[in-house]
């Protein structure tokens, strides 16, 4: 973005900003949390609207001066209930985590029990896990995937269910490879009676554009991030049935927090309708068909993969079959212009800091118009890595190779460095 005032008035945060536009593209990005957002969500989030204070809901505000906001979030909400198909839709959650807290202060008293999928297992740090405020005051039960298969073995999940009695039960997951079956959480938690939370923060821009299956019809409420996969602004939403609105609007405000970030629910607003899209629905089913094939030329190259493949965006592999830890090849492949994240598989003999396994995301690759071919590309150089781990000039010269694969491909929001 034009960045003269900012280059004039701070340019040492000026030259940080123009750094990372090189970085982001001069890299292959592949962390799968992460995405380009378009020109457009870029200018409604650097907007005048980060100057105004909106604590309340429209119509419901405790300042004046809301002629233009509460429009805005108005349309975000309706773009969002058209989008996903849900009854209600809160926008003015701060991120993933506190959505997810909210559902947590809507639904739960300090000590009742919540059940969601290990951190180790590919959950979230909210679903319960011991280290989150989520697993300190509440009393957490998680299930796994299995071991040997990678997958979620639903009936084992029932079982636990059965015996733990959840008050809220989550489905989603941080690093899963696989379609969630969001009908058989839907059954398992009438069983128990509980309510049904669905984390789809990650898959939430596969879901929009129809290359997931959706929870909106299963789950009683339905978190998620807008960046990822859906090519949003760092924020989050909050999708439930009209039975839960109220209790999910007041654990958000006054609940939560105070007034809600306006500019953010103004990118919101844009990449909800950029979601809506031919061009989105075409994005979305390459980031699954680039994830696919990018775990083909994976595997083809002798990486264990985590369930054996993907069916989403994600790829987990543990690399350690090819004497390496998540770590030091992560780190590695940053150097030579790879960018994703070490992290943890089933059964993980090490420790989180430097676990077995790397996470591999299409989402942003795809944005820039790789598709299949690319992913080759992509795969030989991760082998071409894992062949010289401590070769800091060969990698090098790697990272030379990968910036000029790189020029060939418009990264959305950011001009050229080529």
């Amino acid at each position: 973005m034009d960045q003269k005032t900012l280059l004039q008035s701070d340019p040492e945060v000026a030259a940080l900003v123009s750094s990372e536009e090189s970085r982001q593209f001069e890299k292959v990005r592949l962390i799968a949390s992460e995405n380009y957002t378009s020109r457009a969500v870029l200018e409604a989030t650097g907007s005048v609207f980060t100057n105004k204070y909106s604590e309340g809901y429209a119509g419901k505000r405790y300042y004046e001066g809301q002629q233009c906001v509460d429009p805005l979030e108005e349309l975000a909400i309706s773009r969002a209930k058209a989008l996903f198909g849900a009854d209600h839709a809160n926008v003015q959650a701060y991120s993933g985590s506190p959505a997810n807290l909210a559902v947590y202060f809507a639904t739960l008293k300090p000590g009742d029990t919540v059940m969601g999928m290990a951190l180790p297992s590919g959950g979230h740090l909210t679903h319960g896990w011991k280290v989150s405020i989520t697993g300190s005051f509440f009393r957490s039960v998680q299930y796994s995937v299995d071991g040997t298969t990678g997958l979620i073995d639903y009936e084992k999940v029932r079982e636990l269910a059965l015996a733990e009695r959840p008050k809220l039960l989550i489905c989603g997951a941080t690093a899963y490879p696989r379609i969630l079956d969001f009908a058989a959480f839907r059954s398992i938690a009438d069983e128990v009676g509980a309510v049904l939370l669905a984390d789809m923060a990650h898959i939430a821009g596969l879901v929009a554009g129809g290359a997931h299956p959706s929870p909106i019809p299963h789950a009683d409420v339905v978190t998620t991030t807008t960046h990822k996969t859906l090519r949003g602004p760092r924020g989050a939403m909050i999708l439930c049935r009209e039975a839960m609105a109220k209790a999910i609007d007041k654990a958000v405000f006054p609940g939560l927090q105070g007034g809600p970030h306006n500019h953010t629910t103004a990118g919101i607003a844009v990449a909800l309708k950029e979601a809506s899209t031919p061009d989105f629905k075409a994005y979305a089913a390459q980031v699954v068909a680039n994830a696919k094939a990018l775990a083909g030329h994976l595997a083809g190259h002798g990486f264990k993969l985590v369930s054996g493949g993907t069916d989403n965006h994600l790829i987990l592999m543990d690399v350690t079959p090819r004497g390496m830890t998540g770590k030091s090849y992560a780190q590695a492949l940053d150097r030579a212009g790879l960018e994703c994240n070490y992290n943890t598989v089933p059964d993980d003999p090490r420790k989180p800091f430097d676990p077995s396994g790397l996470r591999l995301g299409t989402a942003a690759v795809t944005s820039r118009g790789m598709k299949e071919t690319e992913m080759k590309f992509i795969a030989d150089c991760f082998n071409r890595v894992a062949g010289m781990v401590e070769d800091v000039d060969g990698l090098d010269r790697l990272a030379a190779e990968v910036r000029e694969f790189c020029a060939a491909y418009p990264a959305p929001g950011i001009i050229s460095r080529h």
